[in-house]
């Protein structure tokens, strides 16, 4: 695998288009996300910060990266341990506060729910949560605790 990975994405605001930009309260935070060859992605600020809540925000997003990022990293492990791997939830949260006299991101928790096949791997799957965290991207690259509660079961 190579040493260096890069991604490409383009924002696009339109909301100008409107009109120009007159006060802080009024303008549009809706934008697009796009990557070639993907679909859009319809983004805006949270409902909090003037934004509109039928759009993915930041906040969201990067919460979701942090919990797509540990699936992917688990399922990867758990395949190559041979751990059948029948359903996983994760339902992810995160907390900004202000921190330095700046808003940001403090702490997020990933609540996983893994489903294996074989009860006598529970152990094993559980422990690899830990793992799972540490060869994470996104949680190696944030600044912020990201902590991992996980229950591991096996299918009935």
């Amino acid at each position: 695998m190579a040493h260096t990975h890069e991604f490409v994405a383009r924002i696009d605001w339109k909301g100008a288009s409107n009109g120009p930009m007159t006060d802080y309260k009024s303008y549009s935070r809706d934008y697009d996300i796009l990557i070639d060859g993907r679909p859009v992605i319809k983004g805006s600020a949270d409902p909090v910060f003037l934004g509109t809540d039928d759009r993915y925000n930041p906040e969201d997003l990067l919460v979701a990266s942090l919990s797509a990022c540990h699936m992917l990293s688990y399922l990867a492990l758990c395949a190559r341990k041979n751990i059948s791997v029948a359903a996983y939830r994760d339902d992810a949260w995160g907390k900004m506060e202000i921190k330095e006299k700046k808003l940001r991101f403090t702490q997020v928790i990933l609540r996983h729910s893994v489903i294996i096949s074989a009860a006598r791997y529970l152990e094993k799957a559980l422990r690899l949560h830990h793992d799972a965290h540490e060869t994470c991207f996104i949680a190696n690259s944030v600044n912020f605790p990201v902590l991992n509660n996980a229950i591991v079961t096996k299918a009935e």
